[in-house]
């Protein structure tokens, strides 16, 4: 970033200074920003085509924010919580368009306006500012987009500290599975652990739109995260689904992490997807989306998870089970 700095201080100075009304001159910078360009626009294309090819690296990451030069170095880190392959398709677009956005803003300011001046910094300052870009500095200068070289300086859910902060993509405030920590498990004092456990469940779901979540995550482990209570039998998943508040996809991942199977029935014979139906959970239907062989999954009354959300109004979680739904035929 300083280096950077150094380098576009003295060329947006030099910049002013060439003579715009000397066509030698306006003629040849046209045509190194031409060339410039050209070539940041093949390995942007490059390095989006290998971008989309990550598309099936589901890995849970997560991503600290871009550096910024007059942030609080004493701040705490807010790192948002994201799939490597969708976040690498993420930058992959992002940064396409942007740079798409700058060559048509530099080139019709020129064209318009007359100015050079931005043709002058863009001609210099583009390579600076890709070879910055994580993808690209990974394609052209490390050994690849891989997972294990952690190129955005991202961290794994086992490298959390308790004072990391973690958001959805949203910005919502993440509800993260502390439940490794023998400090807060239930039944850690010899009592009766699946009978807490349902009691932390319906409690869980009983506090409705009021519910914390963080109670419920710090206990679910791999052993008990297909648990189902004893009267309804309601698992772990069907209540996050059911539950229409902020954390419950980011909850609903880390249990199916875990092990959490959205295809266990209830007493009604309703799997995770009926729950985020009938409750209009659009959020948990997004994070069922690629179940889509539970889709057909009729419950005592003979109702499909889509025909379950239409009935009570639900239109837009059964939009998403029908997108879904789409896109499986589609691929196959």
């Amino acid at each position: 970033m300083n280096m950077k700095m150094l380098v576009m201080l003295p060329v947006m100075f030099a910049a002013r200074k060439i003579d715009a009304e000397d066509p030698f001159v306006v003629y040849w910078l046209r045509v190194a920003y031409a060339v410039i360009q050209v070539a940041c626009v093949m390995v942007i294309a490059y390095t989006y085509i290998q971008a989309m090819s990550m598309a099936g690296k589901t890995k849970t990451i997560y991503v600290p924010p871009p550096p910024q030069p007059f942030a609080d170095p004493n701040a705490k880190t807010k790192y948002t919580e994201t799939a490597f392959g969708a976040h690498v398709i993420s930058q992959a677009r992002s940064l396409l368009g942007s740079t798409l956005f700058g060559i048509a803003l530099t080139v019709g300011l020129h064209y318009y306006k007359g100015m050079i001046t931005g043709v002058a910094i863009q001609t210099i300052m583009a390579p600076l500012n890709l070879i910055e870009n994580p993808l690209v500095k990974a394609l052209l200068l490390g050994n690849g987009i891989r997972e294990e070289d952690k190129i955005f300086n991202e961290k794994t859910a086992s490298e959390l500290t308790a004072d990391d902060e973690v958001v959805d993509d949203k910005g919502n405030p993440v509800v993260r599975n502390l439940a490794n920590s023998s400090a807060n498990s239930i039944g850690g004092d010899g009592g009766d652990s699946s009978t807490d456990f349902e009691s932390v469940l319906l409690d869980t779901w009983d506090a409705g739109v009021k519910a914390d979540l963080s109670n419920l995550m710090a206990n679910v482990t791999k052993k008990n995260c297909n648990f189902q209570t004893k009267e309804d039998h309601w698992t772990p998943l069907m209540v996050l689904s059911g539950l229409c508040v902020p954390g419950s996809a980011s909850a609903i991942r880390q249990v199916k992490q875990l092990g959490g199977n959205p295809a266990i029935l209830d007493k009604e014979g309703w799997n995770a997807l009926h729950w985020a139906a009938f409750h209009g959970n659009v959020e948990a239907a997004k994070e069922h989306r690629k179940e889509t062989k539970l889709l057909a999954v009729k419950d005592k009354e003979g109702n499909t998870p889509i025909e379950t959300a239409r009935k009570e109004g639900n239109e837009s979680v059964a939009k998403v089970f029908e997108e879904a739904m789409g896109e499986s035929k589609k691929s196959k």
